[in-house]
């Protein structure tokens, strides 16, 4: 029979997971039907229940919850989906207006999209100055090796977790994110633009260590004078509320975080601070409502989560002495709209008159409460995100204090009237048309403004490297906060591995070779600097090409002897070279010219063209390059670039024969790969396995020598594997007579049997 019940229950649980909502409830009905243990029946009560909710069935689902609090209060582990179904409904319902609304989008991508439609709310106007984490303006910006800026404060709060960034999704972890600086130029440039919006944060940072000195009063001057200053900064109201709440102002509290909801409804901490403010004040059905939105937009947050699960479980529980007396007497829940309107605009009259419209009844037969409130929660209207845009807060000290609250309500009951407008489009199409346009012409004026204003004050010597004294190209911004050109800095790293201004080692990011373009700094360089960055695409486009010449100014490295096909692995440490490994690699060309040392000329006027296959970085600048040999060239003319050599060169093929040469080569061929299998046979075990360590093993006999331009590849291998000096191998590179070079092998095999025999 356990069996049996077993089944059930897991095809129950198959059914949740498939959204056969019905059948699960069914199933948990009829398991319920005989079973008396008090636990047991708690569990299956819970899941019956949640299978109803998600059925859309939330009525009876709630009774259900209400019977099963009964048995014992509901821990958060039972209201987990009850809360999920909750977040999610506020979010579906919560559609926006528009195709471009952000609440269609998922919470990750709303918080992006609602920084850019709210880019006046932070007071830059500009999108790319706001952090993606705060939805803020950007103080005191670091940047991450991924090349997204964020506040340093903002980071810092992620520490003790992955950080993921909020633009690419980058989860690398961290953990020393201490350590990595404010972005110098970056810094500067927001200070010498934006003024207003740094001195806010500077005085929202004083107050941040005063709030920890436990000196209440002392924050709360630099707050209100930091909201002066920047009056539509919703950080700063919802910092502020804090600091009420702390102070026990709670109605101050809950006017500040409803601000901060206004000025960035998608920003999930600012529904925290109303929650918690709401909650401070009694309202907690209310406080519950602000936990869930919170949750639609941000799944994740711990606290929201931890303090919604505290809250049902309270509503839900039975009505007995022991519960508050203000969750008795509250208030019935009005209908979504009433319920907007008035926490919007703050009418105590409002809301004392929808109170008597609809306030329930107590007695067993009618809908408790907590149900309403509930069954409300899980069925929001559309609009119930739908906050008016942040009110014009004024500079002045008094109407922020004095006429701030009335100035919002005036700005309220605007919007909801026209909102009623909208509504009624279709029979006043005209008054609407009119209202939208003012509107709408409004919004836009003010960004432009400030958009203009930074462009007054905006200079392209502000984005210059500091290295080339030009404007950034590729800009790459370190650990300690200083931003170059990425060739710049590459060039910098190839003598020393240190920052080239503050000397901080940057040996570990040398090794990651992570070199991501700062996303901010490009943005500005295209939007602001078209025709200066334009010239340099130009000159680094012309400078590309001729490095990917592989007939002109090829690069030779001067150090061995290198054959086509064979392996050749180099040990990279001298600055010039690795410039030009890695000019090679930036090209898409992957090669370079491999010749020995001349004392007179530099470099021998015979070599091998070796393709770069993979190369292995190391913390202190060295580096492993696997190559491998392609093709033969002779050098025409000797030059020198950048502290390397360079040459033009011309390439070399093996003459092909026919008839009666082409059997005589086919006959030599095949009698020189014997003599060279019987020399290479005779080594040691230990020689043997040395050379296929390093060159791999023997190729195979060739059925067609002259199949490439270069000849058999098992005469190179043989080439390089036999005790010959680089003077002495090198004529054979030097030769387009596949005949000459097998008579050549041979008779260096024939030599080398004599000697041994002796």
């Amino acid at each position: 029979m356990g069996t049996e019940s077993e089944s059930m229950l897991q095809l129950a649980a198959e059914a949740f997971q498939s959204k056969n909502f019905d059948l699960a409830a069914d199933i948990y009905e009829c398991q319920l039907a005989g079973l008396g243990d008090p636990g047991s029946r708690l569990e299956l009560m819970v899941k019956r229940a949640d299978a109803l909710a998600f059925g859309g069935k939330f009525t009876e689902a709630f009774g259900i919850y209400r019977q099963a609090s009964e048995i014992e209060r509901l821990r958060p582990g039972h209201l987990e989906n009850l809360l999920e179904y909750l977040a999610n409904s506020i979010r579906r319902q919560d559609g926006g207006d528009g195709p471009n609304s952000s609440r269609t989008r998922p919470p990750e991508e709303a918080g992006a999209l609602v920084s850019t439609c709210f880019g006046v709310a932070t007071g830059c106007g500009y999108d790319a100055f706001s952090c993606r984490m705060c939805l803020g303006f950007m103080f005191e910006p670091v940047t991450l090796p991924c090349g997204h800026c964020f506040c340093k404060k903002c980071l810092e709060r992620e520490r003790e977790r992955p950080i993921s960034c909020k633009e690419c999704k980058d989860n690398s972890r961290l953990a020393d994110v201490q350590s990595y600086r404010v972005n110098v130029v970056l810094s500067n440039l927001l200070a010498k633009c934006f003024p207003c919006q740094t001195q806010a944060g500077r005085l929202r940072r004083e107050g941040n260590l005063l709030y920890a000195e436990k000196r209440m009063e002392a924050a709360l001057e630099k707050y209100n004078q930091a909201i002066l200053i920047a009056p539509r900064d919703h950080i700063l109201f919802s910092n502020r509320s804090q600091i009420h709440s702390s102070l026990k102002h709670y109605q101050k509290a809950l006017r500040d975080a409803e601000t901060a909801c206004r000025l960035m409804p998608h920003w999930s901490k600012g529904h925290v601070r109303k929650a918690q403010a709401l909650v401070s004040l009694g309202r907690t059905e209310e406080a519950l409502r602000e936990y869930l939105v919170c949750l639609s937009i941000e799944p994740d947050c711990r606290l929201a989560k931890t303090e919604a699960h505290k809250l049902l479980s309270d509503l839900l529980a039975p009505v007995t002495d022991q519960v508050p007396e203000r969750v008795l007497d509250y208030i019935s829940v009005l209908s979504s709209r009433v319920y907007i309107k008035n926490s919007l605009t703050h009418s105590d009259a409002h809301v004392h008159m929808a109170s008597a419209a609809h306030t329930p009844s107590l007695s067993t037969s009618a809908p408790s409460k907590a149900s309403q409130t509930l069954i409300q929660l899980s069925t929001q209207s559309p609009t119930a995100l739908d906050y008016p845009q942040p009110p014009c807060v004024r500079s002045e000290h008094s109407e922020l204090k004095g006429q701030g609250e009335v100035e919002g309500r005036r700005l309220d009951r605007g919007l909801l009237l026209k909102r009623k407008r909208r509504r009624a489009e279709e029979e006043e199409e005209e008054e609407g048309s009119e209202e939208g346009s003012e509107k709408c012409k409004k919004s836009k004026s003010e960004p432009t403004e400030v958009t203009a204003a930074f462009v007054d004050v905006f200079e392209a010597t502000d984005l210059e490297c500091s290295l080339c004294m030009r404007l950034f190209y590729e800009p790459v911004t370190t650990p300690c906060g200083h931003t170059f050109c990425l060739q710049c800095l590459e060039r910098c790293l190839d003598h020393n591995p240190k920052c080239p201004l503050c000397k901080e080692g940057l040996s570990e990011y040398l090794a990651q070779r992570r070199y991501c373009k700062t996303a901010v700094m490009e943005k500005l360089i295209s939007t602001y600097l078209p025709a200066e960055l334009m010239e340099r695409q130009k000159t680094n486009q012309e400078e590309m090409a001729e490095l990917s010449n592989l007939n002109k100014n090829v690069p030779i490295f001067v150090c061995t002897m290198a054959f086509p096909t064979v392996p050749c692995p180099l040990h990279i440490f001298e600055p010039c070279y690795r410039l030009m490994i890695r000019r090679c690699m930036e090209t898409g060309t992957n090669c370079f010219g491999m010749c020995l040392g001349d004392n007179l000329k530099g470099f021998a006027d015979y070599g091998c063209l070796l393709e770069i296959r993979n190369v292995e970085f190391f913390s202190d600048g060295r580096s492993v390059v696997d190559t491998v040999g392609k093709r033969r060239f002779k050098v025409i003319q000797h030059s020198e670039r950048d502290g390397y050599n360079t040459a033009d060169i011309e390439y070399l093929e093996d003459v092909k024969v026919e008839g009666v040469a082409e059997r005589e080569l086919q006959s030599l061929h095949d009698e020189v790969y014997d003599q060279a299998l019987v020399w290479v046979n005779s080594l040691k075990a230990e020689q043997k396995e040395r050379i296929v360590g390093h060159f791999g093993p023997m190729p195979e006999k060739d059925s067609e020598p002259q199949a490439s331009p270069n000849g058999p590849s098992w005469c190179w291998w043989l080439l390089a594997v036999l005790p010959l000096e680089g003077r002495a191998q090198l004529p054979f590179l030097a030769l387009t007579s596949l005949k000459d070079r097998l008579s050549g092998i041979r008779r260096v095999l024939l030599f080398m049997a004599h000697t041994r025999h002796r």
